[in-house]
């Protein structure tokens, strides 16, 4: 008897509208006899909407036929609060009691607006917003980012 053929997963982050059969897409893509341009084409037209060269997190299922189908994520939480902050990376050792070891300060707002934006995330909808806000907290004050009511 023959295994039953499984779908494999592949997980890549790519920026918006420059997906390119060259690496990491390409040899990833590749090796599990897909056509990486076909995902190109697909993935660029699905995030034209976003600002070029943003990252996108994407689970790509490949089925046993080479066929496949792609979940987008929302981009990363640290390069959302770093765009909201107009910064380009965070502090090296962050230490928000101090105004020198802070990269800069966000309001609850635009925490709350980053979680809007998380919540549209397929495994995060079921999450209640307070839960979602907290743990982006948490991920701006490792990063040296005061919130700020």
């Amino acid at each position: 008897m023959s295994q039953p053929l499984k779908n494999v997963l592949v997980k890549l982050i790519v920026n918006a509208g420059q997906a390119a059969p060259s690496p990491p897409v390409g040899p990833a893509l590749g090796s599990k006899g897909i056509k990486a341009m076909d995902f190109c084409k697909e993935f660029n037209a699905r995030t034209a909407s976003y600002h070029p060269g943003t990252p996108i997190p994407v689970l790509i299922t490949i089925k046993p036929d080479r066929s496949f189908s792609f979940e987008m994520k929302s981009p990363p939480t640290g390069y959302l609060l770093l765009k909201a902050l107009g910064k380009e990376k965070g502090m090296g050792q962050p230490n928000v009691t101090t105004a020198s070891g802070t990269v800069g300060e966000l309001s609850l707002k635009h925490i709350y607006e980053i979680a809007k934006i998380k919540k549209t995330d397929g495994r995060h909808t079921s999450l209640e917003m307070e839960g979602i806000v907290k743990s982006i907290v948490g991920v701006a004050k490792s990063m040296g980012i005061k919130v700020v009511p």
